[in-house]
């Protein structure tokens, strides 16, 4: 089976073509912004277009941008090469990213989140995960997280403001998609957000 991976979730944007579980190609970009305009075209560069039959695609959370621009791009090719569309948690490809280097280890990841908060998750040895993603106040986070090794792109910052463990900062990369855990996949494609919206419907009206 043929799988492409799309990630632009945080400041990063990737994707990736595999064969099985072989890397034929993939890039990856630190953009901040712009994932809109670059995806298409970083899609379009890869061997055959990107055309696969499986289409795995980060739901978050992270950007709220990012997240939707994925999605789209995802949904809309899964629909024009009749490929299966899938989705995976951001915070499950950073701990399976530390596991391929770091072995097998309890970690936890932590994210920026928004409004000065950071989205939290940790994870058993074996992958598993200990605590699903919430997004906390630095203050609360760090209370919460007690694992030694932290990796996220706010896990320099959370590491000195607790005192002690290690850090790694680190971005998704859909070059890295395959150290996903079968059970990491959903196919229930819908964004995850980690946190409440900030704006509320008026009362009496529904989504």
């Amino acid at each position: 089976m043929r799988t492409l991976a799309i990630d632009c979730a945080t400041a990063a944007c990737s994707v990736a073509v595999f064969e099985g579980e072989n890397l034929i190609a993939g890039e990856w970009e630190l953009l901040g912004r712009g994932h809109a305009e670059r995806l298409v075209p970083m899609i379009s560069a890869l061997p055959q277009r990107g055309r696969a039959d499986r289409i795995a695609v980060a739901l978050g959370p992270g950007s709220f941008t990012g997240i939707r621009v994925g999605l789209a791009a995802a949904k809309a090719l899964a629909l024009a090469w009749r490929a299966e569309p899938v989705g995976y948690a951001t915070p499950d490809l950073l701990a399976a990213q530390a596991r391929a280097d770091h072995g097998a280890m309890p970690l936890g990841v932590v994210m920026t989140g928004g409004h000065g908060e950071w989205f939290v998750a940790a994870y058993n040895a074996d992958g598993s995960c200990a605590q699903p993603v919430q997004s906390l106040r630095p203050e609360v986070a760090v209370a919460a997280i007690d694992c030694a090794l932290i990796v996220g792109s706010a896990a320099e910052t959370f590491v000195a403001r607790r005192g002690h463990g290690t850090a790694q900062n680190m971005l998704p990369d859909a070059r890295k998609v395959m150290a996903l855990s079968d059970n990491a996949y959903t196919a229930d494609v819908r964004p995850i957000y980690g946190r409440a919206p900030d704006a509320a419907l008026p009362a009496g009206k529904s989504r």
